[in-house]
């Protein structure tokens, strides 16, 4: 197929094929990683730069292990230490990357509409979306798919229980439209003061009783409870939310043995997910981690190494 997403910003504009198509050149690149020597001249002599204006270390380090796998140069720049401590303005940051080189930039950045902004500003370099505030995290979303449809198959008609922190979580919108679009049905269930106002208006349910909820799902995810985007009394304590949100072996059996486990992370065990839930048999968390090299790798080839016919 023709490829038509220059950027990767949100999915809001991704069609199904384009999905299922970025799916097939995941599963290429997952191959890669089980060989001896994964390194591959996909990108040699393309420069990325990894701009991160926020904490990570999945996103980053994925990014990064994907560019070098593919054998593009990589320069990873952080905000402490560099020239916004003495005022230069995200464009100036930008356009001055660009004109050293950069063929593509990961940005991940505090303020909503980041990378769109960046994207607009540049005239080359390919931008790569690592998480805009609250807003979108498609990379993520897109390696959620992946690992679901690489353990259960078609997506069609599947239910997706979404449970946690869903009003400051960049990752539940890019998954509910991701999920959405390839056919699934989402449920999401939390404290109503961590839900949005319009929940219908995402294209998911509401549903406030977690055990009611994950009845016939195939796929439980979890969210992080984010308190650094939040104010105090969301909710009464850690210790009572994971009492009654949080996923333990109880209500994994009220959605029933095949049902897979998902978690972004960082997981706070104990809170959002008990530890023997997480490790447990029906956690695909680490398979998550792995997913989301491949799916870079994956989005580096299309956008900046030409896309096999």
């Amino acid at each position: 197929m023709e490829w038509k997403q220059r950027h990767v910003l949100d999915l809001d504009t991704w069609k199904r094929e384009e999905l299922h198509y970025i799916l097939e050149q995941t599963s290429s690149m997952d191959e890669l990683l089980d060989r001896p020597i994964k390194k591959v001249p996909a990108l040699r002599g393309k420069l990325v730069v990894n701009l991160f204006f926020e904490p990570s270390t999945r996103t980053r380090v994925s990014f990064e292990l994907a560019e070098k796998f593919l054998s593009a140069d990589v320069v990873n720049w952080s905000a402490s230490g560099s020239s916004i401590g003495k005022g230069e303005t995200l464009r100036d940051t930008a356009w001055t990357l660009e004109a050293m080189g950069a063929d593509a930039v990961v940005i991940r950045h505090g303020a909503v509409g980041a990378a769109d902004y960046l994207a607009r500003k540049l005239k080359k370099s390919v931008v790569f979306n690592g998480g805009d505030g609250a807003h979108s995290h498609p990379t993520q979303a897109l390696l959620d798919l992946y690992t679901a449809w690489k353990k259960i198959g078609s997506l069609e008609r599947k239910k997706i229980v979404m449970i946690g922190d869903v009003l400051h979580s960049r990752v539940a919108r890019s998954d509910i439209i991701g999920f959405s679009k390839m056919g699934s049905r989402v449920v999401l269930s939390g404290p109503p003061t961590l839900m949005p106002r319009s929940v219908d208006a995402l294209g998911a349910t509401y549903d406030p009783d977690p055990r009611s909820a994950v009845k016939g799902a195939d796929i439980i995810y979890l969210l992080r409870i984010q308190r650094e985007r939040q104010d105090e009394g969301m909710f009464p304590s850690l210790d009572e939310y994971h009492q009654i949100f949080g996923a333990n072996e109880s209500l994994l059996k009220l959605a029933g043995a095949d049902t897979i486990v998902m978690h972004p992370g960082p997981v706070n065990r104990g809170v959002e997910i008990a530890s023997n839930v997480a490790d447990g048999s029906q956690s695909m968390i680490l398979g998550q981690v792995r997913s989301g090299v491949a799916l870079r790798m994956a989005l580096l080839f299309v956008c900046l190494g030409g896309v096999r016919q």
